[in-house]
Formats: structure tokens, sequence, C-alpha cells
């Protein structure tokens, strides 16, 4: 039985209220939102708990240094730093996805990053104007039912996932940050139009939506959907735990260039009550470390950014994937986007 549509919450419109019970983090003093005590900070995280915490108790332990996290949907999260502007209790913001932390920058929520941060990403993974840092990378891929077909028998192109053929069979996550952010790169690769026809088509074709890329990975892993599109992490995380020759579900990777095969990245950036808090920057600092690179490949199974950093087994190469014409810092302009899904009923 195919799961029932559900109805993410947009963003855009995203509270305060709605994330008041996200963490038991302290509120700050809203006149001086950057005089925390010695040895801490406020990370507003939109990385998953369970991916994260470790590495956090690890920089905990290592540095002294207490972080005081609020979890949350990295969609929802920017849209809580958009309404808290300059009164917000976080120094930190790690985002899910580049489309969030560029929407932040834009409206002048983050502060210069030392040149050491911002120089030790290559160009292309992280932004253009020193204002955020690109953490890990994470590639677009479609997951199928390796029961019913093989890869070569799949689309090479994500329009191809949209032709009636494909009714009732495709599946995804449209709330998630990181499919919001693909529709962005569509927008700037192909156009306006392109995108919109593209959603429309989606949006009628019996689309299978899900909570997010696990329960859409779960769905093809037990033959309830055939193809869905995900990020390629989640595959390797539970295949790790299974064994990948257990995993019913495999991943194809859509040929390069394809907005459907875009490499993301998360990324962190600074408030600007924090421009030279030096917790939250050793923090950042670790986040970039080979320690902390190297968390990310053993455990998360994402693309390392700091340069002599090997990437999992099993993986392409990241510059096989990466799309020349795609600027990541374009895609900031999140609330368009999510206005075209919300037009076609999608959130």
């Amino acid at each position: 039985m195919r799961p029932s549509r559900s109805l993410p919450l947009l963003a855009a419109v995203a509270s305060a209220a709605l994330l008041a019970g996200c963490s038991a983090t302290p509120a700050a003093d809203p006149a001086n939102p950057g005089t925390d005590e010695a040895g801490s900070f406020t990370l507003y995280s939109g990385r998953d708990e369970e991916l994260v915490q470790p590495l956090i108790d690890l920089f905990e332990e290592q540095t002294g240094i207490t972080v005081d996290v609020r979890y949350g949907n990295t969609a929802e999260l920017g849209a809580l730093l958009l309404e808290e502007g300059e009164a917000t209790p976080a120094q930190v913001f790690l985002s899910q996805d580049a489309g969030a932390l560029g929407a932040l920058s834009q409206a002048g929520l983050f502060a210069t990053l030392p040149d050491d941060i911002a120089g030790a990403v290559p160009a292309g993974f992280t932004s253009t104007d020193d204002s955020w840092v690109g953490i890990t990378g994470r590639a677009r891929v479609v997951v199928y039912d390796s029961e019913q077909f093989t890869a070569d028998e799949l689309p090479d192109t994500v329009a191809e996932y949209v032709e009636p053929e494909w009714a009732g069979r495709l599946g995804l996550p449209p709330g998630n940050a990181s499919f919001q952010s693909f529709v962005t790169a569509l927008r700037v690769i192909e156009g306006e139009q392109a995108a919109e026809e593209w959603v429309e088509a989606l949006a009628g074709n019996d689309l299978q939506i899900f909570e997010n890329n696990t329960a859409t990975l779960t769905a093809v892993n037990e033959g309830a959907l055939d193809v869905g599109l995900i990020n390629h992490y989640y595959w390797f995380r539970q295949a790790a735990e299974v064994g990948a020759e257990s995993m019913r579900a495999q991943l194809k990777f859509l040929e390069a260039g394809d907005p459907g095969s875009m490499v993301n990245v998360t990324g962190a950036g600074l408030l600007s009550n924090a421009g030279d808090d030096a917790d939250a920057l050793e923090f950042v600092r670790f986040l970039l470390s080979q320690e902390g690179q190297s968390y990310f490949v053993e455990q998360t199974f994402e693309y390392p950014l700091l340069p002599g950093v090997d990437a999992p087994d099993g993986l392409p190469a990241l510059d096989t994937l990466v799309n020349p014409e795609l600027d990541l810092s374009d895609l900031d302009d999140l609330s368009t986007t999510q206005e075209l899904l919300a037009q076609y009923g999608l959130i």
C-alpha cells in the first residue's frame, strides 16, 4: 500500500512558535544577542540530530566549549532566522543545503568569514562572497526497485520521470530542503517556464508524497514504490547497516549536467552577531578539519570538501557530477520555489 499524501509546512510562513519545542536552548537577551557566556555558543542545526550530535559531542569533549543546539528542518530554521533577524540567539547556522544559506546571506544576516575558513573549500562548493562555507557534498540520485528494473532501463534525465508512463510510480518529499534546492537549480539552469512545466507535470502525474528521504528510500526498498528522488547518502547509510547485498533499492546517477544529478552542499554560516565569536569560529574550523571531514565520510557517507580527504568507496568522483553552469550561490531564491510548489499543491 502506497502512503497517502501529506502537507508539509511551507517554510516561508514558518514561525518561531512552531519551533519553540525543538530544544531547550535558553533564550538570549534580544538587546545583546551575542553576549553568551565564555566557552559556549548557540547552534541552529538543519542537520538531523542523529547525524551530527556525535560530532558535536566530540567537539565539546576536545575543546570544553558547550554547544547549545536547536534542531529543526533547514527550511523552517532558515525562516525562523529571517524572522528573528539580528535578535537571534544563534551564532552558527548549520544548513542541509546551499539554498537556505544563500537566502540568509542575501538578507545580510551572515558575518564575513575569515580567510582560513572561507578559503578552505574549493570554489564551486562554497559562497562567492565569504558569507558561508560548504562542509560536505551530496549528490541527487534516483533510487529504484532493482527487482523491477536495471539502471540501464531507467531514464537518464529528470525530465523523463514526469512523463505519463511514470504516473503513480515516482515518489519524493516536496517539503525537503534538498528537493526544493533541486527545483531552484532547475529554474536557474533551464529557466522559469521549463521549471514550472516540470513541476506542473510532476503534480499531475499521481506523485507519491513522502515526509522525507528516508521514507522514500524505505518505500522503494520494500517494493511499495518503483522510483524516488533522494540524496545519495541515505542509501549508503542503510546499506552500511544491513549490507549492500540485502538492498532491494539501488541507485542511478543521472547524466552529468542534468539538474537531477546536481551536487548540493551542506554548509555553515556565522550570524552577524558572531563574526568575532572565538567559540563559534572554532566549531566551524572543526567541521572543516581532517577529523570533522573524516567523520562525515565514515558516518554519513557524504562527499568531503576539504582537499586531501578521500570520498566514501563506491561513489563517482565528485568532479564527474558537477554542473559547470550552476553556481550554488544562485540557489538563494527559495521563496519563489516554494511559491511554485504551493501553486501546484505540493507543499
